[in-house]
């Protein structure tokens, strides 16, 4: 069970009495004026023992007191806290100390929501609160302040002073309570508008602000307070657009039942023992018994409400830019990744300016090659037309899709301008860079290494695009002692800068990747150089082995082993016989599953049109500290714990400070 925050702070100003409940006794004048005379004769000699005292002290500066770190502390209130029947506009709280106001727009959060926000201003030692909407009638008010009153010296903040008053004759007391966690890694989520909304229709939540507002602690929980009696839906929201309504691409959970706030009816007897006053009556020694009924309701919440926070896989498309860091080379920038690529086309300076001549253009994209990252946000178009390539400006008309306001893909043609600025330089410099381009040779890298990964594929990639491979220019070696064994290969194009070399590559063998002048040729005829890479693969001593069983399986269940930074490492699906992770780095690893529905093969976040929540998340409780050459085979019982204290501690943060 979470820890039930306090309901409201209600401060009372401390008794200014000190006598307690006696009379306040008066010295006697004479010995009154007799004890002024003896400290009055005692002062030339005190001042002299003070001034010895400080020169004997002249190097002993003023000694400061510790620093305050006491919160002011209220003293009055006008209206009174949970005062009914107040219709006025102006709130006025009293603190012992001055005070300053921090951040007041973020902390303070009143409830119901206001679209427009009070005023709140700090004089002295007086918090004054002006609404600026007309209050709603027998309506309870609540202002949660946060951490905004502070202290004017040393800002120590007053947390947990929650202000509430109503229009009507009434407070409403009920309350409810719970926690907000994100879904993929269960961590806390703090400074979510939680809500909960009166109107049921799945329409209000972008249509109406909340009925009633909290907001989440860096623990992930939550209080709603002053609740009437009711039937509410629950919702939290990252409410970036600050309007209490769920705008599409913000965060948001939502609970899946309605929520009613509950109550226990205690009934009390109280007996009260009495004799008659009567004592000629025969029965005046029987004592008589009134019995008094009293009724007491106790808000029980629910106070273990859990909200599943995440982000809509909606992101919002647009083009983003489009520049020419070298004369050959062409980048279109998108906002996210892209499913289809955008259809272009050249346009004749002409199409631009009436005024301009199109005799020396020539249609740059027949002649241009494509380098796409794996999620196409950003496209690499290489020229390899020299007229082309000496153009300063070109021009393209793209058609791409583009999000509208409800995040839509639609079709959108722009005109983009690829503009290339020559970098000023003498005529030196630019005939040492002519030069420089002349001898160029075309430079090759490889991920070969020692201690080579055996799941691994040796590839080699090359600076600029790959127009020809020639392979009887290339040799595969294996090395023993000092000879080199000639080892078949096969070569397969990876994309148009890379290639793999692929080859039965054996266990703790050494390997040479030898690649003659010219074995390989870019898109502009410029040729590699002579090249060697070496590798070393890892032997069976150099892994670890992990075998996770399920008690509890499922077919849907993927598991995924997770760095000490909570990111996955390696994802595999579950098997009934058990899932084995080989070939792994002796080190520490976490573990987690999640459950699959969809069967796409990854984690799917939730969606709020179809109503679907996102995919549940398991963590194993404890860290695996994996050894060289050992076998490990755990078992997952992933029902055994409840899901949120089932995370390592050491892997929980706050996930919105995460991202801060």
């Amino acid at each position: 069970m979470m820890k039930v925050p306090y309901r409201l702070y209600r401060g009372f100003p401390d008794s200014v009495a000190n006598n307690k409940g006696g009379a306040v006794s008066k010295p006697h004048h004479r010995d009154y004026w007799g004890r002024r005379r003896l400290a009055c004769g005692n002062i030339p000699f005190i001042l002299l023992l003070t001034f010895l005292s400080s020169c004997a002290n002249r190097g002993i500066g003023p000694q400061g007191g510790p620093k305050d770190t006491v919160p002011p502390r209220m003293v009055k209130e006008q209206p009174l806290n949970q005062s009914v029947n107040f219709h006025g506009k102006k709130i006025e709280i009293t603190f012992n100390e001055y005070l300053q106001l921090d951040n007041i727009q973020q902390n303070l959060l009143v409830s119901p929501p206001q679209q427009v926000p009070p005023v709140v201003k700090a004089v002295g030692k007086k918090v004054t609160v002006e609404m600026q909407e007309d209050l709603i009638d027998s309506t309870t008010y609540t202002l949660d302040f946060g951490s905004a009153i502070c202290d004017y010296t040393e800002k120590n903040p007053v947390r947990g002073y929650v202000f509430a008053f109503s229009t009507g004759d009434r407070i409403d007391s009920m309350e409810v309570y719970g926690r907000v966690a994100n879904a993929e890694d269960l961590n806390p989520v703090s400074g979510l508008m939680v809500g909960l909304q009166a109107n049921l229709h799945d329409s209000a939540f972008s249509t109406l602000p909340f009925t009633r507002v909290a907001r989440s602690d860096s623990l992930g929980e939550f209080g709603i307070q002053n609740l009437r009696n009711g039937v509410y839906r629950l919702y939290a929201l990252q409410d970036q657009s600050r309007d209490f309504l769920y705008q599409p691409g913000e965060g948001l959970a939502f609970a899946d039942s309605l929520v009613i706030p509950e109550y226990e009816t205690e009934i009390v007897f109280d007996t009260i023992w009495k004799e008659l006053a009567d004592p000629i009556d025969s029965l005046a020694s029987v004592p008589q018994i009134d019995t008094i009924l009293t009724i007491r309701n106790t808000y029980v919440g629910p106070a273990d409400l859990l909200l599943w926070f995440f982000k809509e896989d909606k992101q919002r498309y647009y083009f983003q830019r489009a520049y020419r860091d070298e004369p050959h080379i062409i980048k279109l920038q998108f906002s996210a990744p892209q499913d289809s690529l955008p259809a272009l086309r050249a346009m004749p300076p002409s199409a631009m300016d009436s005024t301009r001549a199109d005799s020396l253009w020539t249609d740059p994209w027949a002649y241009t090659l494509l380098q796409a990252n794996p999620t196409r946000d950003t496209l690499v178009y290489w020229l390899t037309d020299s007229i082309a390539i000496r153009q300063d400006t070109i021009y393209l008309e793209m058609t791409y899709l583009k999000s509208d306001s409800l995040y839509n893909l639609v079709l959108q043609t722009d005109t983009v301008s690829a503009i290339y600025r020559a970098p000023r330089m003498t005529q030196k410099a630019k005939e040492a860079q002519e030069k420089k381009a002349r001898e160029r040779k075309l430079d090759l890298k490889s991920n070969a290494k020692d201690k080579f990964e055996v799941y691994d594929t040796l590839c080699v990639i090359a600076a600029f695009p790959i127009d020809s491979i020639y392979t009887d220019s290339i040799r595969l070696y294996e090395k023993q002692d000092t000879l080199l064994i000639d080892k078949p290969f096969t070569l397969l194009r990876k994309d148009v800068m890379s290639f793999q070399v692929v080859a039965p590559l054996q266990q703790g063998k050494q390997y040479e990747l030898h690649l003659d002048s010219a074995a390989v040729r870019d898109i502009y005829g410029v040729a590699s150089d002579k090249k060697k890479f070496t590798l070393k693969l890892k032997t069976p001593e150099d892994y670890s082995t992990l075998l996770i069983r399920l008690p509890d399986y499922d077919p849907r269940i993927r598991l995924q082993l997770l760095s000490e930074k909570d990111q996955p490492v390696r994802e595999l699906p579950a098997r009934e016989e058990g899932t084995k992770f080989e070939y792994l780095a002796p080190k520490t690893y976490y573990l987690r599953l999640y459950f699959d529905l969809n069967g796409d093969g990854r984690w799917t976040t939730g969606d709020w049109a179809t109503k679907r929540q996102p995919e549940p998340v398991y963590y194993f409780p404890a860290k695996l500290s994996l050894r060289a050459n050992w076998d490990f085979e755990e078992r997952f019982d992933y029902l055994a714990r409840p899901q949120l204290e089932a995370k390592p501690r050491e892997l929980r943060k706050d996930a919105n400070a995460t991202k801060k």
